[in-house]
């Protein structure tokens, strides 16, 4: 089996395709073998060691965060998922190995994949999904009747937050680049603001929500917008606005974390045609190192850039 792999933090020059082993799954983990994987910004950080804190010094690293597939093996304890099962997910945060033939994870990272959705579009889901739901539900605690401002609104998890905020019976208005905004719209985005022309400092308009999909949100202009007991959702997570959200209730700082029933909740809503992400791009394994290449230093996409491993 083949995946991308890196011999020690750095920049993209360090990626490989190489062979690899696959693990047996263990205690409440799951194999699978991956029809397709999305690329997120997520990959390369972790790559340039970013998270190395996190990720440990223990090389070959993987690379890669979600996935869709089919399930070829089982570990002890696991009743969500049989042999066979096609499903989409997450791979583990620490080890990685989306972009690769196959990969073992959580079964809590993953869920069934309805039968009325691609495994392309499954595989855009996980990271992108996940973030959004933790950011609007489990920080922000959003209600029905709200209006939220999504910083963002036409990139990955902006776009998953607009849908999920709908979802929830919430008011949506956001921001993004001009040649996004008919994309915003179509989205349901009632108000869109051009980032490149409007200092949000100045928007008159206060919002029981925020979230800084595009992570360029300073405090001050994010918590600035906000109503009374409105709570600011920051997607740039740092030690210092860790401390800082312990202090102010209002600052809610989100890092994604996956679990069995967000992941089910994704695919109900992908079923129903509530969600969906655009794809951009699709090459095979043999051409993804320089395509992640290209987005890492710049190159821009209207939707997801995925990975064909068949």
């Amino acid at each position: 089996m083949k995946r991308i792999q890196y011999h020690q933090y750095g920049g993209p020059d360090l990626m490989r395709l190489e062979e690899f082993e696959l693990a047996s799954p263990g205690k409440g983990q799951v194999a699978v073998k991956i029809k397709f994987a999305a690329i997120n910004p997520i990959d390369w950080k972790l790559r340039a060691g970013r998270m190395k804190i996190v990720t440990g010094r223990t090389f070959p690293r993987a690379m890669g965060m979600d996935i869709s597939g089919t399930v070829i093996s089982v570990g002890e304890g696991v009743t969500r998922f049989k042999i066979g099962d096609a499903v989409f997910g997450l791979a583990r945060f620490k080890e990685s190995g989306a972009l690769g033939e196959a990969v073992v994870t959580k079964d809590s990272f993953l869920a069934k994949k309805p039968d009325t959705v691609s495994f392309e579009e499954a595989a855009c889901l996980g990271t992108p999904g996940a973030t959004a739901w933790n950011g609007l539900v489990d920080k922000a605690k959003l209600t029905a009747g709200e209006h939220v401002f999504i910083n963002g609104c036409t990139g990955a998890v902006g776009e998953a937050a607009v849908q999920i905020a709908q979802i929830l019976g919430a008011k949506v208005s956001g921001s993004c680049s001009a040649v996004a905004t008919e994309r915003a719209r179509a989205l349901g985005v009632q108000t869109v603001f051009d980032y490149r022309t409007t200092d949000l400092s100045t928007v008159r308009e206060r919002f029981d929500v925020v979230y800084d999909t595009a992570a360029t949100m300073t405090d001050a202009v994010g918590l600035g917008l906000l109503r009374q007991n409105g709570r600011f959702v920051d997607l740039n997570p740092t030690p210092g606005k860790f401390i800082r959200s312990m202090f102010n209730r209002r600052l809610k700082v989100v890092v994604c974390t996956p679990r069995s029933e967000i992941l089910d909740r994704l695919a109900r809503a992908a079923k129903d045609e509530n969600l969906r992400l655009p794809i951009a791009e699709i090459v095979p394994l043999s051409e993804a190192i320089p395509l992640i290449t290209a987005l890492e230093s710049g190159r821009k996409l209207a939707g997801k850039a995925l990975v064909m491993m068949d």
